[in-house]
């Protein structure tokens, strides 16, 4: 069957053999670019917050979920928080065992009310705790791209 053939039968499985050429650009949208922009550029994070609503959303949205308001003023909201939940993994995504675990904490940034969740660095397992305050680790701005991967993770607040 040719891929621009009409499928009459919608109760036969059928299957494409072969390669089906795909061109895409993948974005992180308005809100998604204007914050990864900053993390490249600037080295902190932007939220977004809805006056009608009061929340301050990281990352930043376009458009409030509570009452669909356009939001279009960004601000900084700086790049310490603090560790909302935590996990360590222990086990790699194939099932096999990483060499040494790892902490994937929720961090819910100061002044939001979102975070990011990313990998704990620099803290000993036992002095992990909930509440526990904690900044960026991001990569020297000439290696930055403009995308999650500028964030190396989280480790204890530089004074």
């Amino acid at each position: 069957m040719a891929i621009s053939e009409k499928i009459t039968k919608t109760t036969t499985p059928t299957f494409w053999e072969g390669e089906i050429p795909v061109n895409y650009i993948y974005t992180f949208g308005l809100a998604g670019e204007t914050f990864f922009r900053a993390v490249k550029d600037r080295g902190t994070f932007l939220a977004t917050r809805c006056e009608t609503c009061g929340v301050t959303f990281l990352p930043p949205k376009a458009y409030c979920d509570r009452c669909f308001a356009k939001l279009e003023k960004y601000f900084d909201v700086g790049t310490t928080g603090w560790v909302e939940t935590f996990t360590v993994s222990f086990k790699n995504m194939d099932g096999s065992d990483k060499k040494r675990p790892r902490i994937l904490a929720m961090v819910r940034i100061d002044g939001t009310d979102g975070g990011i969740i990313h990998y704990l660095q620099g803290i000993p397992f036992d002095e992990i705790a909930l509440g526990m305050p904690v900044q960026a680790i991001l990569k020297p701005k000439a290696e930055r791209t403009g995308g999650i991967e500028d964030i190396v993770g989280f480790g204890p607040v530089r004074k």
